[in-house]
């Protein structure tokens, strides 16, 4: 060993081990890859990309959408619910002049009520006709347009999320086609029903998160470029404050949960799921920039805005019921001999009528056990054990002696039959991966899903458009896996420095061709299914060649 050899052997026995390897910013590489999150910067391709897949579902929904004529299914309430808080402020009952008594909080009712206030309503049994403030067109258009719009921005936004979580435009417009390309969601898209709206609403809530945990994270990069020394305790070892810096992206997440339960109750479910995750999420990242109390300190910075993203859930579930509360014509809305709990004190005395509208309320849907043709088990919906008929009609010339039209309302097979292998899929890799993609996605499958377990242990009556807004995120799922054969390395930032490139371009190529075969087998199966999501006239031998579950689907 020569001396200069020897005299750096002895320098580096002397230092210890060598520091990690840091960047530009002074971070060590591997803190950064960790805080890494997706660059905040325009790309027009992907936006080029996820309008082409925006457009195929506008076509979808909007083409046709006064066909059939007449309020189908639930319409026959929704569609009037709608129209009476445009005309009243509240739901109406036309037929006795007088409030309705209705059991589901009234903002899906108010955006169906938008489309007929713009485009018109009619109710011939009960003599109304109204033309519109914007255009007049078929009455069927006007009370479901909104859940049509609905429909279409929840695809955008399926795009954009799963883009931002994958980092990948293929995959986010593969998560954007398959939701566009589902026969549950182009039903409930093409229908005057509150669920689109319930699955608008979780989804967009969901997306606002991920959006405030790449703020955050951003946050704790500059921070530690900063020359922030994170294992010092109180305000020292944390970012700046300031309003700047504020959870914009959370508290709009609690409007947006307030919005949902002002669509329906079941929305509550999310509230503590999506809280946890973003509590975990505040963990992390403090665990990754070196806090030395990740779990303590997490829970001291977070808790006051955790506190003021769920008043504003509350305040706005309350702006939902404005038209009742401003008014005096509510059901519920005033005292009354017949009603003695009720008060006329201002204020406090109409929260309180408020409380008994929903106390009421909750003794009917927790006391809903009535038997019903079309009701099914939570155990059932991704089996596509028991669809649900909006609509159904024999008559007209279809060039056969007997003729068929239903609006069913199933989830495109193959997709459907893809959620539980992707679910099991997803844990084994989340695991596997340490993944918080793979988590997130299951927390949000939970929360859509696993109450209606529970209720269905009383016998309660339920239907499959239950699992609307859990949709989304089953769609994610496979998404995830598809993903996971293209990029079988895991997470984006997680990839191996000494990874062969070359046969990481076959593998993703491969990859590319699986991912884009699935997809076009999902878009021939919903092409099949296409006239009985629509209501096309069909010979009775081609309707009932799609039944492919007999008895359970008719």
């Amino acid at each position: 060993m020569t001396s200069a050899s020897t005299a750096q052997s002895a320098s580096a026995d002397r230092s210890g081990p060598a520091a990690p390897p840091t960047d530009a910013g002074g971070i060590p590489a591997v803190v950064r890859r960790r805080l890494a999150t997706v660059e905040a910067r325009l790309d027009v391709n992907s936006w080029v990309a996820t309008a082409v897949v925006v457009a195929i579902a506008a076509v979808l929904r909007l083409l046709g959408l006064s066909s059939p004529k007449g309020k189908i299914f639930d319409e026959i309430y929704y569609a009037r619910d709608g129209y009476g808080l445009i005309d009243k402020g509240v739901e109406w009952n036309y037929k006795d002049n007088g409030p309705s008594y209705v059991v589901h909080p009234p903002l899906g009712k108010w955006l169906i009520g938008l489309g007929e206030w713009a485009f018109g309503y009619q109710d011939q049994e009960h003599g109304i006709s109204v033309p519109g403030h914007l255009v007049t067109t078929a009455p069927e258009f006007g009370w479901r347009f909104s859940a049509a719009v609905a429909g279409i921005v929840s695809v955008l936004l399926l795009v954009r999320i799963a883009r931002r979580l994958f980092r990948s435009t293929i995959l986010g417009c593969a998560a954007g086609l398959l939701l566009a390309l589902d026969g549950f969601h182009l039903v409930l898209s093409r229908t005057a029903l509150l669920d689109i709206f319930l699955l608008l609403f979780v989804l967009a809530a969901f997306g606002a998160l991920v959006l405030d945990r790449d703020a955050r994270r951003r946050r704790w990069t500059r921070a530690l470029e900063g020359g922030l020394d994170p294992s010092l305790r109180g305000r020292a070892g944390r970012p700046a404050g300031g309003w700047r810096t504020w959870p914009w992206w959370r508290l709009a997440a609690g409007v947006l949960l307030g919005c949902a339960v002002g669509v329906k109750w079941s929305a509550l479910w999310f509230v503590p799921a999506f809280a946890v995750l973003v509590f975990l999420w505040e963990v992390g990242v403090r665990r990754s920039a070196g806090v030395r109390r990740p779990w303590l300190d997490a829970l001291l910075d977070e808790l006051p805005w955790m506190v003021l993203a769920g008043l504003l859930i509350v305040g706005t579930y309350l702006l939902t019921w404005s038209g009742w509360l401003l008014g005096d014509v509510g059901y519920y809305r005033t005292a009354s001999p017949s009603y003695p709990m009720l008060s006329d004190t201002p204020v406090l005395g109409a929260l309180n009528n408020l409380y008994q509208y929903h106390k009421a309320a909750f003794e009917f849907h927790t006391g809903l056990e009535s038997a019903h043709k079309y009701q099914s088990w939570p155990w059932q919906w991704l089996l596509l054990g028991r669809p649900v008929a909006f609509y159904w009609s024999g008559e007209g010339a279809c060039g056969a002696p007997s003729c068929a039209a239903e609006i069913l309302l199933l989830g495109t097979p193959l997709l459907w039959w893809s959620f539980l292998p992707a679910l099991v899929a997803l844990v084994w890799l989340g695991v596997a991966r340490r993944d918080w993609r793979a988590g997130a996605i299951l927390v949000a499958v939970a929360a859509g899903l696993l109450p209606w377990f529970w209720f269905a242990l009383d016998g309660r009556t339920m239907f499959s458009f239950y699992a609307a807004p859990a949709l989304p995120f089953l769609v994610l799922a496979v998404v995830y896996v598809l993903g996971a054969i293209v990029t079988p390395t895991g997470p984006a930032d997680a990839a191996p420095a000494d990874a062969d490139p070359e046969q990481g371009y076959d593998r993703r190529l491969v990859g590319g061709l699986v991912v884009g075969g699935y997809v076009l087998l999902v878009a021939l199966c919903f092409a099949y299914f296409h006239p009985i999501f629509v209501g096309t006239l069909l010979p009775y031998e081609d309707w009932s060649a799609r039944m492919w579950l007999d008895g359970r689907w008719i």
